[in-house]
């Protein structure tokens, strides 16, 4: 009896391996959002000191993201991967030793916060990466999702719920431990990753046109360059961005900033409620995900991802007016679900369709829209809030987003494309035809 299909990824060792530490890595760091929070005020701080430790983490992150994307085309996965844990676990062990000997200060956990932004930026375009080069091409669908399922369940709430007992029955310096724990042990397990997978060619080596310069002959601006304008000269993925871009300014602001006061204004409820919310988005994320790795990339895989994303904004624009959380919950859920299905499908598209020489960075790339533009959003709508009733401000965000799919649909022409670029044919195939992005 054949395995189902979200399943087929574990047949592959080195697949097994990777996603193993991942689960235990992303698991860590949801055990770190609630150990952090609860280190600094042990220390003494209070919301001031917790946004710039936050925020130490941010920087590193969208500062380094770009240069994590080269690296990842330019070394090989593997080390790179191996090293970012080995990192991480220097600098949790370095602060929970700290904490534990009572020398621990804020400036530490900054500086710890900012390292492992770092190494977020560094980690991820390298996972992205290396995927192609460990599974066949019909499994990725299978492994995004599998990714999109982990991560709201492990880091969103088991992480954070483990690291809660821990501060509850110990102390922080404990949960910070286990965090320093966590990362050893996937320090461990990635070691395990075969040294054939990093000396295997990437998938898709063969493109059409792409011949091997040595990317170590170029510079960091001539890679970044090159990166930059192979997505400019790509509508589905140009625009694809662009929609991103949007969405982002317009959505995370309202969820992030706002949401709380319409618990409190519309509900009569409190933070509990909030934190119900978030997890109800958590949950459809992970069954949009775990549906969507079940399933066969669509054929019309390009017009399924915008239009998931476009009309899964659609019941935002009326959070503003509703008075019932039920209707709230159903619309946030709804946004989970619609949201992790396209994203799903777009980082599949990204380890299918872009040159694997330039995975990387445009790995980096998608990251640093969304990265950039997050704290914007989230900065733009306190003072929106200010002069506009916030019914407004989620109205336009929920309605400008699905306009803003029919644009990008229209203007990259996505249905002829997606068309043009099948794939659901044998990976040889795919391959060559790929070659014409």
């Amino acid at each position: 009896m054949p395995a189902p299909k979200a399943l087929r990824p574990f047949a592959h060792r080195e697949y097994r391996v990777l996603i193993a530490a991942l689960a235990i890595s992303i698991f860590g760091s949801g055990m770190w959002a609630v150990a952090m929070v609860y280190q600094v005020i042990r220390l003494g701080g209070g919301p001031l000191e917790l946004s710039l430790v936050a925020t130490a983490g941010s920087i590193g992150l969208v500062a380094f993201v770009l240069a994590g994307g080269i690296a990842a085309d330019r070394i090989p996965q593997r080390q790179l991967i191996i090293a970012v844990e080995g990192a991480n676990l220097a600098v949790i062990a370095t602060v929970s030793g700290l904490a534990i000997a009572g020398l621990l200060q804020l400036w530490h956990v900054a500086a710890g916060a900012f390292v492992l932004g770092v190494g977020a930026a560094f980690f991820f375009p390298a996972y992205s990466a290396i995927l192609p080069r460990i599974l066949p091409a019909e499994d990725l669908l299978a492994a995004n999702g599998m990714e999109g399922t982990m991560r709201p369940v492990l880091q969103q709430a088991a992480g954070p719920a483990v690291a809660g007992i821990l501060v509850a029955a110990l102390s922080p310096s404990h949960a910070v431990t286990g965090v320093a724990m966590c990362h050893l042990l996937a320090f461990i397990v990635l070691n395990f990753l075969g040294r054939h997978a990093l000396d295997a060619p990437a998938s898709g080596a063969g493109h059409e046109g792409h011949k091997e310069t040595g990317p170590q002959k170029s510079s960091f601006l001539q890679d970044l360059r090159e990166g930059i304008s192979y997505t400019i000269r790509t509508p589905w993925l140009l625009w694809t961005l662009i929609w991103a871009c949007i969405s982002v300014l317009f959505l995370i602001g309202p969820i992030e900033v706002l949401l709380p006061f319409v618990v409190r204004d519309q509900l009569g409820g409190d933070s509990s409620m909030f934190g119900f919310l978030l997890a109800i988005m958590g949950v459809g994320a992970a069954l949009g995900s775990l549906v969507t790795a079940s399933l066969r990339l669509p054929r019309r895989y390009l017009t399924v991802m915008m239009v998931s994303w476009g009309a899964g904004s659609m019941p935002l624009a009326a959070v503003g007016i509703m008075d019932n959380f039920w209707l709230i919950a159903a619309a946030t859920f709804l946004w989970g679900v619609t949201g992790s299905v396209g994203m799903v499908i777009w980082g599949t598209l990204l380890q299918r369709r872009v040159p694997p020489h330039l995975l990387g960075r445009v790995s980096s790339l998608d990251f640093f829209v969304s990265l950039a533009l997050m704290p914007v959003s989230m900065a733009l709508a306190g003072p929106a809030a200010e002069v506009l009733p916030i019914w407004l401000i989620f109205l336009v965000a929920g309605g400008v987003c699905p306009v803003m799919a029919v644009i990008a649909m229209a203007a990259a022409r996505m249905p002829d494309d997606e068309l043009a670029h099948p794939l659901d044919t044998a990976p040889e195939v795919e391959r060559t035809t790929a070659a014409g992005n």
